[in-house]
């Protein structure tokens, strides 16, 4: 073997790597590539003229876990095509850090291809069979797998910590949002993206279908994330807009760790369920209502359904109960081009004699609660509406909340009066008098703001509403064939009774 060393001439490769990890974690100076490149060439130009150094293949960036590195795929490549035959690296782990990999290229792919592989700060040269050092290479390259296990670990570790603080650790933003310049962990509004944004919940609420969401967002030339930031050509597709429809983020909550690695040494993602993912509420500012958002859920625009693809799926499904039992009434076989209607308690327990069957038409059921909401919706104007709303406020306590803030400043000013009647009397000093007073009227002022907040609380809340109730008027009267999800939003529930009565309960009236 030394003979064959010495009348070889050596074409050397200088394989540097610097991981982002190591990067990340304040790496030694002597790590740099810098550093590892000084090192390596004063190394070779050290070993005389018969090693010559052919190039340099750097991979910054790259975990040593895994071999499709653009770097070291090249040497690899340029080995094949016998331009290399010595591979010179600072230690061991810059080639990898996989054990079973790492000894894969050391004992079986160099030595195949006539290839001195040379670990500079190890000692090892393949080369040299009486070299100890080379004995143990396979277990330096245990214990760099065990590092990068580890060191995976507590990366995992830290970025879960950050996650569950409500800080955004992920890459890209989803349209309507970008990173603070001042802090990358903490999402700020894009204004001209979450007009955007704002459109499409609109339109969903007003009973659109993604696909005209889709075309009406094409046909205005409005831009796609990736037309705004990356990509020109990019265009709207309906996943697109169902993912944004679905995304908590514009309701100021940070949903993180859906995906996760499949291991350490395998970059490939897959989903988490939902369990594990970390969700954090009130973490940046919104850009949709959570009102509006939860309505926009109920309809058939978020749900990945199709109402002709699917068996056995009706307008009113989920809102049929029993009146009698509270059970879920279903709706069964067909019958001359007829459905018919059964409570599912008497359905399994009708030897116990629970309930009745209740099995009568789901078809004129169905006609029957259309038609209805139809003649309701056409005579609603807004003056009706605003009556509703009305109605409506009072479940909202804010009259009665109004009432009582009237009531204690009313309270306040009794006792100012007490307390100038007691230093007439002179049973408080003029001192107590006056720090009193100015602690009482601090408490008035307060008491007024807080009065001043209620009412603009219960106006907001009033006109938004309105605007809530008219869209889904509006949307409801706009769509040709009504969705089982749209009907959700205006639907609370319909109990059915024995008798074949129905009682309509609406989510809004």
């Amino acid at each position: 073997m030394l003979e064959q060393i010495e009348k070889t001439i050596y074409r050397v490769a200088i394989y540097i790597r610097l991981s982002k990890e190591d990067a990340d974690r304040g790496y030694d100076e002597s790590e740099s590539i810098k550093n590892q490149r000084t090192l390596l060439t004063e190394y070779v130009q050290k070993l005389g003229w018969k090693y010559q150094l052919i190039d340099t293949y750097i991979d910054q960036g790259f975990t040593g876990t895994n071999f499709n590195r653009p770097g070291f795929q090249r040497m690899i490549r340029d080995i094949e095509n016998g331009n290399i035959n010595m591979v010179v690296t600072k230690d061991l782990s810059r080639l990898g850090r996989d054990y079973i990999e790492t000894g894969e290229y050391i004992e079986k792919w160099f030595p195949e291809n006539n290839v001195r592989y040379v670990s500079v700060t190890d000692g090892i040269d393949t080369f040299e069979t009486s070299n100890g050092n080379n004995d143990i290479a396979p277990f330096k390259s245990i214990l760099n797998d065990m590092y990068s296990k580890d060191l995976s670990k507590k990366i995992r570790t830290a970025l879960h910590t950050m996650q569950k603080q409500g800080k955004w650790v992920g890459g890209k933003t989803a349209i309507g949002y970008i990173k603070d310049p001042n802090d990358r962990n903490k999402l700020i509004i894009c204004e001209s993206e979450a007009e955007i944004v704002k459109t499409i919940f609109e339109m969903a609420l007003a009973g659109n279908q993604v696909g005209v969401i889709r075309d009406y967002l094409n046909a205005n030339n409005i831009p796609t994330s990736n037309q705004s930031r990356y990509n020109k050509d990019s265009f709207w597709e309906n996943k697109t807009i169902k993912n944004i429809l679905r995304n908590k983020v514009y309701i100021g909550t940070t949903q993180q760790n859906k995906r996760s690695r499949i291991s350490y040494k395998n970059r490939k993602l897959r989903l988490n369920p939902e369990k594990k993912w970390i969700t954090v509420e009130n973490t940046h500012p919104p850009i949709i209502d959570k009102k509006v958002f939860d309505m926009v859920q109920k309809m058939v625009i978020v749900q990945s359904y199709n109402r002709n693809e699917k068996k056995n799926m009706f307008l009113l499904d989920g809102l049929l109960f029993c009146y009698e039992c509270k059970h879920k009434i279903g709706v069964r076989g067909k019958k001359k081009e007829r459905y018919y209607m059964i409570c599912n308690n008497y359905r399994r327990n009708s030897k116990l004699g629970l309930c009745t069957s209740h099995g009568f038409s789901y078809n004129n059921l169905e006609e029957t609660v259309l038609n209805y909401i139809k003649r309701l919706f056409k005579d609603i104007d807004n003056e009706k509406i605003e009556l509703n709303i009305k109605k409506k406020m009072t479940q909202y306590d804010y009259g009665k909340m109004l009432q009582k803030i009237e009531n204690q400043i009313k309270m306040i000013n009794n006792n100012i009066d007490q307390m100038y009647v007691d230093k007439l009397n002179n049973k408080i000093s003029g001192e107590m008098y006056e720090r009193l007073l100015k602690k009482f009227k601090d408490e008035i002022k307060q008491k007024e703001n807080e009065y001043i907040e209620i009412k603009q609380q219960r106006e907001e809340s009033k006109q938004d509403d309105t605007e809530k109730i008219k869209s889904i008027v509006q949307g409801f009267l706009s769509l040709k064939e009504p969705t089982p999800e749209f009907m959700k939003v205006i639907i609370n529930r319909i109990e059915i009774h024995q008798d074949k009565q129905v009682d309509l309960y609406f989510n809004f009236k």
